[in-house]
């Protein structure tokens, strides 16, 4: 958090990005000089290096830049063979491209309800949604809080099970020693607890799908993806379906209908760049959560995030009584300080997706949808607007 605080009555928005390039303007500046000189704007030297800059972070073997994140949940798919007739179980509980992605390749999203107290996939729910259809679990890394992924890997490996992590929120965060719901008891193995156990989101599933775009924890100054995976068929097939479906031997043959979803050099460049203080930012945004956890203590009509080393904290979202959230929100915005709804309206329930929905929305996804209310958190927040922020929240509550 920035030292120097703002006057008490300046605007808090959720998010500082100008900030961010004020402070590292220069580093930002000599990238984009550096990929403007070179000529060479698609693909090329920076998006490479780039891509072994995260397979070496995240400890992968293959990491494939792509255009988007939904692109890189859409074309991991479509590389892992999910196709029509397949159904995919996933989170009611998260932006429509998680769904979206499963429906364009012809798969059918299932949804399993969310655990109460982390809003992530519920390992339990997602049992009882397996039919001999399913081919995959998509679990979702909901605001930044790794997922139960060893209770999901042990469902995955009984029933042959591809599982695809929908990292967009998580960059930076890591699974924890211990299971982020049974906290190592009997119901999650004792193996798969070990074999993920300090391991970086975007490395716990068969592969995962990133979003860089600018509001993520490592954020393009545009739209940018990128899917990391252990297996080399789904790298190999990825790397294809970027570019069309084509041949990397033979110049003009391809072997498939893919997409146009090549990674911009200018954006791989800055990503590479912003590598060298994104865990500053992850540790400033774990210090904002930290301030408001203290400026929330005895508000029993707030439900706090799960306060956790792994979370990423992409963002701060609390749960408020029903029936309050419209008044909260509308105080925070005449103290002209930002608020944000992730997410009203539970996937089963948007309208796009009704021609593929097979389940109602769950019961805890549908209830923390009239509840949630994320509240800024930012690198450059300062201690006095956490407090102001808390304060509007607590007061409007009262009121």
């Amino acid at each position: 958090m920035s030292d120097a605080a703002p006057p008490t009555d300046a605007p808090v928005a959720m998010l500082d990005l100008a900030g961010e390039v004020a402070d590292h303007e220069a580093a930002l500046l000599d990238a984009v000089t550096r990929v403007l000189r070179s000529g060479q704007f698609v693909g090329g030297p920076e998006v490479d290096a780039f891509e072994a800059a995260v397979a070496e972070r995240l400890d992968v073997p293959h990491a494939v830049g792509v255009n988007s994140g939904t692109d890189a949940l859409r074309i991991a798919l479509e590389a892992a063979g999910i196709g029509p007739g397949d159904e995919v179980v996933t989170t009611p509980f998260s932006f429509i491209a998680t769904a979206e992605a499963i429906a364009r390749v012809g798969a059918t999203p299932r949804f399993a309800d969310v655990d109460p107290d982390t809003l992530n996939l519920d390992p339990t729910s997602v049992a009882a949604r397996l039919t001999p259809r399913t081919r995959a679990l998509l679990p979702v890394h909901l605001f930044g809080l790794p997922a139960d992924m060893a209770a999901l890997r042990d469902l995955a490996v009984a029933h042959d099970l591809f599982v695809l992590e929908d990292a967009a929120q998580a960059f930076g965060a890591h699974y924890p020693a211990r299971c982020a719901r049974c906290d190592g008891g009997p119901r999650c193995s004792a193996g798969s607890r070990d074999a993920l156990a300090g391991r970086a989101v975007g490395a716990l599933g068969h592969a995962a799908a990133f979003s860089f775009y600018p509001t993520k924890t490592l954020g393009a100054y545009g739209d940018a993806g990128m899917i990391t995976t252990h297996d080399d068929a789904v790298a190999d097939a990825a790397r294809r379906l970027r570019v069309h479906g084509s041949t990397p031997t033979e110049k003009y043959r391809h072997e498939a209908l893919g997409h146009n979803s090549r990674l911009d050099a200018l954006q791989a460049a800055i990503l590479r760049t912003k590598l060298a203080w994104v865990d500053d930012d992850r540790d400033a945004r774990r210090r904002v959560a930290e301030r408001y956890r203290a400026a929330f203590d005895g508000a029993d009509d707030v439900t706090l995030p799960p306060h956790r080393p792994e979370h990423a904290y992409h963002q701060y979202t609390i749960r408020v009584p029903a029936g309050r959230r419209d008044a909260v929100a509308a105080a925070l915005a005449a103290a002209d300080l930002a608020s944000a709804r992730f997410y009203p309206i539970p996937l089963p329930d948007q309208p796009a997706l009704a021609p593929y929905v097979v389940d109602a929305t769950p019961p805890v996804a549908a209830e923390a949808a009239t509840r949630v209310l994320s509240l800024p958190i930012h690198p450059r927040l300062g201690d006095d607007d956490v407090d102001r922020v808390a304060r509007t929240v607590r007061t409007a509550l009262r009121s």
